[in-house]
């Protein structure tokens, strides 16, 4: 695979990051890669690289890495997704479910990378878009989950669940989690949900703190178009979120509408990747009795 423009993300001011990518810039520059560095970082490390926005990035690169946490990673990949551009990334966080690589392998897997020796995904996004009356009022798209929540802390609200033109229940609670399956190892799992691997065509939808003994998580086909109708009887103003990143305020009486984006976002793995080794790793489960 050849890879003549290479983008480079990472997380600001921070020591560790600025380590990893100094050894990318190093190791790309020996393959005579033009490298685009995020304005974010840019100013710190000016050799060998051109300073690029986000959206550059994905005009311009055949590949994107991104240096950090899964938070990096999933800032950077909603914009990213929009472009035909693989991304992988650098492990420099915590958890580390979409950024697989261990900083210590970088040269390794870039020799992997550049010999095509890689897994190869698709992950299908969402987008959420909230309408007042019968105009579109605002749209985001989102990786791991559309998270419809209180603007307050512990406050219930009342909202009806719709999948395509299927009534599927009212409820009280303090709101609904419609997660991916990328989102299912996030927010989701948090809240109870199941863990659903990344080829799967589903999403989960968690009732978040509902007000009765009996809802329970549902899977359904990602195909389907999610409505959340919020009751025109709720008090204050309710919020939609999209990972975690991007607010949209609504109102009582707005409604939802949640479906996958016509984008995806391809994702590089290290040949030897493998789903639940992740899950096993990152969730401390146990390993082979013999």
């Amino acid at each position: 695979m050849r890879y003549a423009t290479v983008g480079l993300i990472g997380k600001p001011s921070h020591e560790a990051t600025h380590t990893s990518l100094n050894i990318l810039i190093a190791e790309l520059t020996k393959r005579d890669c033009k490298v685009l560095l995020e304005t974010r970082i840019a100013g710190s490390i000016t050799e060998h690289t051109h300073a690029a926005s986000l959206t550059e990035i994905g005009e311009q690169a055949d590949l994107a890495i991104v240096v950090g946490g899964d938070g990096n990673m999933l800032g950077a990949a909603r914009v990213l997704a929009e472009y035909d551009v693989d991304v992988v990334g650098v492990n420099r966080g915590n958890l580390g479910f979409l950024t697989d690589i261990n900083p210590e392998d970088i040269v390794a897997q870039l020799e992997n990378i550049f010999a095509n020796k890689v897994y190869r995904e698709k992950r299908f996004i969402l987008e959420a878009q909230v309408f007042r009356g019968d105009k579109l009022y605002e749209a985001h798209s989102a990786i791991n989950e559309v998270v419809l929540h209180h603007s307050k802390v512990a406050h219930m609200m009342e909202f009806e669940l719709y999948v395509g033109s299927d009534f599927v229940f009212s409820q009280r609670s303090d709101g609904l989690i419609i997660a991916t399956p990328t989102g299912s190892t996030a927010y989701s799992l948090s809240g109870g949900g199941p863990i659903l691997v990344p080829h799967l065509d589903a999403l989960t939808l968690v009732p978040m703190f509902p007000h009765t003994l009996s809802s329970r998580p549902i899977v359904v086909d990602a195909n389907s178009e999610i409505t959340l109708k919020i009751s025109s009887n709720n008090v204050d103003s309710v919020q939609i979120s999209c990972d975690s990143h991007v607010v949209i305020a609504v109102e009582p009486g707005d409604y939802v509408k949640i479906r996958k984006n016509k984008k995806h976002l391809t994702l590089v793995h290290p040949p030897d990747y493998n789903y639940f080794n992740v899950l096993r790793t990152k969730l401390n489960w146990g390993s082979k009795l013999y």
